[in-house]
């Protein structure tokens, strides 16, 4: 059975990193209940949920998938942008041993939001949180693994995976890129097929393929309806008190691929 790792919500998610949204009143009891519901959705779709050590003192702390990146056997502890999610690191890698075999990024910085895997490609954004140094860094992680390391670019968002995430393949077998326009140019992607996210609805651009279903941000009808038209089995999941911390979906999970 593949495996899905989480971590629970910090008491203190309200005190969380904001870069693009004003900071609004976070019931963190609420946001919660939502990433229990979201851990369901995975467990759903066939997958083993392991939670990482607790950090109840680190607001970011659900927010795993920018700590580190499983390649299939590896997962690369990466150096978060946020100097104060630097400590994450430590309980992410300590969580993850038993199962991978570990690397360690020892220089610049690489949020795991940044990295969007298509195959044996890595197109990591440069970000306010990826800098080149971390670019490189992993680059040379990685390398031996037979993975290749591309620079992407991105527009006015928080990380590449906020504005483009792989949906995989549709009922025809094409590689679907969901992306919004204003925040990802799809061009710069190989071997994919692009599909935009309804104009309206630019948090559907972040979705988790988990298994053979999609896992989408409830808000997104008509993206969750073109995706359905297109033969994916879409579950929507509520995550707006999460949201509110700049959370996607796929930022509250490392998955096993």
């Amino acid at each position: 059975m593949p495996k899905a790792f989480t971590r629970a919500v910090s008491p203190k998610l309200a005190e969380c990193e904001l870069t693009h949204l004003q900071r609004m009143p976070i019931d963190a009891q609420k946001a919660a209940s939502q990433h229990e519901a979201y851990e369901s959705a995975l467990e759903a779709s066939g997958f083993e949920v392991i939670r990482l050590p607790e950090l109840p003192h680190h607001p970011d702390g659900v927010f795993v998938e920018d700590t580190a990146l499983l390649l299939d056997g590896h997962a690369v502890i990466l150096r978060p942008g946020a100097a104060s999610r630097a400590p994450e690191t430590s309980s992410s890698a300590e969580g993850l041993a038993p199962h991978f075999e570990l690397h360690r990024i020892e220089s610049g910085h690489v949020d795991g939001g940044d990295v969007l895997r298509i195959g044996k490609t890595l197109y990591v954004g440069l970000s306010t949180r990826t800098d080149a140094e971390g670019i490189a860094a992993l680059r040379d992680i990685v390398r031996p693994t037979g993975f290749d390391v591309v620079e992407a670019k991105l527009k006015d968002c928080l990380h590449l995976k906020t504005g483009a995430t792989l949906a995989g393949p549709d009922r025809n077998g094409s590689q679907v890129l969901l992306f919004a326009p204003d925040s990802v140019d799809p061009a710069q992607f190989a071997g994919i097929e692009p599909m935009a996210v309804d104009a309206e609805e630019p948090n559907g651009a972040n979705c988790l393929r988990v298994g053979h279903q999609l896992i989408l941000p409830t808000g997104n009808p008509r993206t969750a309806a073109r995706l359905r038209d297109r033969g994916f089995q879409v579950v929507e999941i509520d995550v707006s008190e999460l949201q509110k911390a700049e959370a996607g979906v796929t930022c509250m999970s490392l998955v096993e691929s």
